[in-house]
């Protein structure tokens, strides 16, 4: 250890990095690209995991958009091709029998899906505009950030059949003057006035939500379209342990024999499953992490491998040199260390440059990608991995210059004094 702080060590090992610039450069240059590459893979894979967290923020993990379509087969007396109709009663039969559902949100809407929008007025100034009819439960499954001083939809609103409304940003700078509070205001959804009790924020990553948006209670909404019981689709978050996949299969499948569906039709039933998606993502990110620690060990290991390679040339050229010292009354320990500190040092620097160049290739790729349409953001490696990768190097700097060390102190000093 005491070796370790001798000035002469240090000055010895930086003579013969000098002596072979070249050859020590290659050296170094396969443990610089195996943490180079494992910096960037990781910093990527990072970036996409942030990037998706944050275009669905607003959305549960495990969440899915179920809703009806038209029967493929025929089934109990009904012919091939029959509509199916959502029913705010499916609600109830869904909780009971399906338990890994947590939330479900039956929606209406008018202005997507080819449905007409709705005409909102406010004195002079009109405008089309999607109209949802939703549930307080839609907040547990998309949540909704609202400015200070409003809300959304609540259960007094849909016991009541209240007339009130939550609009968007876009909303309310097209209806409202730039100084006017719109919380408290009115407008005209089909003639009808609504009071403003929200305006909610735009967040990208919802699959049907903008910044144009109206919500109303559905009670309400049903009473103003005239459409019953009838359901668009609905919302619905699985807990966060339950398989999602699973959890659609048998909402598809209660769905269906609600229906009067043939079991095995797939087509009468359709649904958008975003925490498969999610499953995905994050599973190829999980991938891509996995590699770059494959690769990157790899190829840090075959630098190593490179530097022992190297060293052992180097203990052949100062076979002289390590027999004069040995004669001098240099120990064996003493030969050996220096030989293993100076594997450590040209592992360790070359680590450390691999780690800043990638820090600094990550840091170039969140600049560029700021800002833009694609989910990638603030790629990064965590503190804890870099150390590791560090602590590996260290270790197999080690190990490996011990091969090219024991190398060195099998020589005897007589015999490297008549090596010419």
């Amino acid at each position: 250890m005491r070796q370790l702080f001798d000035r002469d060590t240090w000055v010895e090992i930086f003579q013969s990095i000098r002596k072979n610039k070249l050859r020590t450069f290659l050296t170094m240059l396969g443990v610089f690209i195996g943490i180079y590459i494992y910096i960037g893979l990781s910093g990527a894979s990072k970036g996409l995991d942030n990037g998706f967290e944050r275009e669905f923020e607003t959305i549960a993990r495990n969440s899915m958009f179920v809703f009806s379509q038209s029967t493929s087969k025929p089934y109990a007396g009904y012919k091939t091709g029959r509509r199916i109709q959502l029913k705010l009663q499916d609600v109830d039969v869904l909780r009971q029998q399906v338990p890994e559902i947590m939330a479900i949100a039956p929606r209406n809407v008018r202005g997507i899906f080819g449905s007409d929008p709705g005409v909102i007025t406010r004195g002079l100034r009109s405008g089309n505009y999607s109209v949802f009819g939703d549930f307080p439960e839609f907040t547990e499954i998309a949540t909704k950030k609202i400015y200070d001083g409003g809300r959304f939809i609540n259960d007094a609103d849909i016991e009541q059949e209240r007339k009130v409304c939550v609009i968007g940003e876009r909303t309310q700078k097209e209806l409202f003057e730039e100084d006017e509070d719109p919380i408290g205001g009115y407008v005209a959804i089909e003639g009808v006035n609504f009071q403003v009790v929200g305006v909610h924020k735009f967040t990208s990553g919802s699959p049907f939500d903008n910044d144009s948006d109206i919500f109303i209670p559905f009670s309400t909404y049903r009473k103003l379209y005239n459409t019953g019981d009838d359901v668009a689709w609905f919302t619905i978050a699985a807990y966060d342990d339950a398989d999602v996949i699973q959890a659609e299969q048998d909402i598809k499948a209660t769905l269906r024999r609600i229906h009067k569906v043939d079991p095995t039709d797939e087509k009468a039933i359709g649904a958008f499953n975003l925490g498969e998606v999610f499953k995905k993502i994050f599973g190829f990110s999980s991938g891509l992490t996995f590699l770059s620690l494959i690769v990157g060990i790899a190829t840090i290991l075959a630098g190593v491998i490179g530097i022992g390679n190297i060293l052992l040339i180097s203990v052949k050229e100062r076979t002289k040199e390590l027999g004069v010292r040995r004669a001098l009354g240099a120990t064996p320990a003493e030969v050996r260390n220096q030989i293993i500190i100076e594997a450590l040092v040209l592992t360790l620097l070359a680590g450390v440059i691999g780690i800043i160049f990638g820090a600094a290739t990550l840091k170039a790729i969140d600049s560029f990608t700021a800002g833009g349409d694609f989910p990638y953001t603030n790629p990064t490696v965590p503190i804890p991995y870099v150390i590791g990768s560090l602590l590996l190097m260290v270790v197999l700097g080690i190990l490996i210059g011990m091969i090219p060390a024991q190398r060195a102190v099998s020589i005897k000093p007589i015999d490297a004094l008549r090596e010419e």
